[in-house]
Order: structure tokens, then C-alpha cells, then sequence
């Protein structure tokens, strides 16, 4: 049951994405505010991926390449809308900029704690990577 479509966010979608991220993607972080992702979209237009049934938002992504590595974040989707094949939908989309931009490996940010993202993240192939652990600093105002 694909009805559901695959497009790259605009300007005019980001106030919808902040709220659907406030009920779907566990919250939001002292990044994700209007100006964050405005900055996204303006800097990197196909970056925040979204997935759109009735037109409503069903589901995000942020894919996010650098040049060199590839980022996936914010891979949500609505509680209502789970277990259609939107996640995975959303992930192929992804890579495919990814490999079209010449990227070669992806890395995911997924919360130590939400153990549904974890099952889907491995079921479409990704895997914590023992070896590493991400550092981070807030920059600037939080």
C-alpha cells in the first residue's frame, strides 16, 4: 500500500516539519528549530527528505552529505503511518542521493534508548558500530 510520495522538503514545509517532529520523532532537539532547518533547506535543498499521504507529512529524513561522509537524522515516521513501508521508502530515497552525490557509506544518529528505532534501522541494514562513540558539543545559545 504505497500512496504515500517521496519529495524533497521547501521553504513552505518547515514549519509543518517542526510540528510533526514534536509528535512523531520523540521531540525535538536545540537544533531543530525554524532558522536550523531553514538553513538546511537553503544550504542543501534535497537534503530533508519527506514523505507525504494525503497531503499530510507521514514521515522525514535528513540526509546529509559533506562531501566525504554521508549523515542520516530525523528518520521519523507518524505513529499512525508505521508499518507501511514509509521508513523504508524514506532510507531508499536517501541513499540513492547519497550515491548519486558519490557517497559511499552512511552513518545514522539513533537515541541509545529507542529500541523501535533500533529494529528498524537494523532491519534495513545499519548496525552500531562498537568501535565508535559520538561526542558532541551544543554550539552556541542552547
Amino acid at each position: 500500500m504505497n500512496d504515500f510520495r517521496i519529495r524533497a522538503a521547501t521553504p513552505a514545509d518547515l514549519d509543518a516539519v517542526l510540528a510533526f517532529w514534536k509528535d512523531a520523532a520523540e521531540g525535538t532537539s536545540i537544533t531543530d528549530d525554524r532558522d536550523g532547518i531553514e538553513r538546511l533547506v537553503a544550504r542543501d535543498p534535497e537534503s530533508l527528505i519527506l514523505a507525504e499521504r494525503d497531503g499530510a507529512i507521514a514521515g522525514t529524513v535528513i540526509a546529509g552529505f559533506d562531501g566525504w561522509r554521508c549523515h542520516l537524522y530525523r528518520l521519523a515516521v507518524h505513529p499512525d503511518q508505521r508499518r507501511l513501508g514509509i521508513g523504508t521508502a524514506l532510507l531508499t530515497a536517501a541513499e540513492e542521493r547519497f550515491v548519486r552525490l558519490g557517497g559511499r557509506r552512511g552513518d545514522a544518529m539513533v537515541l541509545d534508548g529507542n529500541e523501535l528505532a533500533h529494529h528498524a534501522w537494523r532491519a534495513s541494514g545499519y548496525g552500531p558500530q562498537p568501535q565508535w562513540t559520538r561526542w558532541v558539543k551544543p554550539l552556541g545559545p542552547v
